[in-house]
This record gives C-alpha cells, sequence and structure tokens, in this order.
C-alpha cells in the first residue's frame, strides 16, 4: 500500500493539490489491479490550520507518525508561510524518505524550503521560473537541474511551479502506477483542454466497474 502524506501548513494553497488529492483518494480512475492507496493529511501538530482558501484542516497524524520507506509519497503543497523555521521538521523528514526511495512532491513555495535545504542542488527540478529560486535562496546551487517546465519528474523527486498542479498530478499518478497508461493520457488530455473528446476515449479505458 502506498500512503500519501498531504502535509497542512498555515495559507495552503488550496487549488495546488486538487488534482492529485481528489484522484488518489477517490480512485475513481484506478485499474483493475492498482496498489491501494491511503491519504492522510499531516502536520506538525493535530492543531487546526486555515488555507488560503479560508478551509478548516485537522491533520490526521504529526510529522513523526510518517513511515520512512518507499512507499509513502509526500505532498509539499505552496504556501506563504515556507519561510517559518517550523517547517524545518517536515523538510527534514523528505530527506529521510528522498535517501530510501520514498517519493517527494514539492510545488510551488515548497521548492524553495527544498533549494534551501541542499535538496534540489543536484536533483532535475523545477519552480516559478528562472531565477525564481536564486531570489529567495542565494545559496541555491542547483541552476544547472533546473528545467523551465511547469512540472519535472527528477528520479523520486517531482517538482512544479504554481501554474503546473495539473501535470504534477499527472507525473505523481504515473510514478505511483495505479492509472493505465492510456487512462492517464486521456484523463490529462481532457483537463488540460476541455475537449469532450477525450472525457469518452478516458470513460472507455476504465473497467466496467468504474463506469
Amino acid at each position: 500500500m502506498f500512503t500519501i502524506y498531504v502535509y497542512t501548513l498555515d495559507t495552503l494553497a488550496d487549488w495546488e493539490i486538487g488534482y492529485v488529492t481528489a484522484e488518489l483518494n477517490s480512485g475513481r480512475f484506478f485499474k483493475e489491479d492498482a496498489p491501494d492507496v491511503s491519504v492522510k493529511t499531516v502536520g506538525i501538530s493535530k492543531e487546526s490550520i486555515k488555507t488560503m482558501g479560508g478551509l478548516n484542516i485537522i491533520p490526521d497524524c504529526v510529522i513523526e507518525d510518517i513511515v520512512v520507506n518507499d512507499k509513502s509519497i509526500l505532498l509539499l503543497p505552496g504556501g506563504s508561510t515556507w519561510d517559518a523555521p517550523r517547517h524545518g521538521a517536515i523538510i527534514k523528514k523528505a530527506t529521510e524518505l528522498l535517501s530510501v526511495g520514498a517519493t517527494v512532491c514539492a510545488i510551488c513555495g515548497a521548492t524553495v524550503a527544498l533549494a534551501r535545504a541542499g535538496l534540489l542542488d543536484q536533483r532535475l527540478h523545477t519552480s516559478n521560473g528562472a531565477g525564481f529560486l536564486e531570489m529567495f535562496c542565494p545559496d541555491y546551487k542547483g541552476t544547472e537541474y533546473f528545467v523551465d517546465t511547469p512540472s519535472v519528474m527528477g528520479g523520486n523527486l517531482i517538482t512544479a511551479s504554481a501554474s503546473g498542479a495539473l501535470l504534477w498530478a499527472k507525473q505523481i499518478i504515473e510514478r505511483l502506477g495505479v492509472f493505465r497508461p492510456d487512462t492517464l493520457e486521456e484523463w490529462y488530455a481532457y483537463f488540460n483542454t476541455g475537449e469532450a473528446q477525450h472525457f469518452f476515449a478516458l470513460m472507455q479505458t476504465l473497467p466496467t466497474t468504474n463506469q
């Protein structure tokens, strides 16, 4: 079973995780032999946080509860409070997860936190455009590994810009292998273009039990 840990922090950018959490939690487009997936919110404590959209979230567990193995997936959403030292604990946990082959997925402001920890210095990654990480992280040394694209998969690290939520979700789903390849392509095409033909093609790829 894969466990998806969604880090919750005040000012969490709700929309950035919407595509991926909805699909992984619902399993509505999963293939027949998809591995089991559990989605959990994780926080510094179990105190409620408020997202950028004004939603209150009470974390299911705390950082110390994250299991460090290759079946754990850590999602680090964007937010405007990543500068706070209290988030150092989750970045330390991200370091541990990367070292055992677990998947760490960061988007928007969370990429800055990874850059500050040196985790982007030798891994393919992206962020909010060329020069963005240098602006907020003077010690950043990963320029040669930066890819100017909405989202990029660099081994077990998947990073995205603020505008890359859909592609980020696609790459995370691909990494987990829970969709058939043709399902994933039609899913992405439909949400990327809005063209009805891709929706109908998507439905044709699904097991009859999901239709």
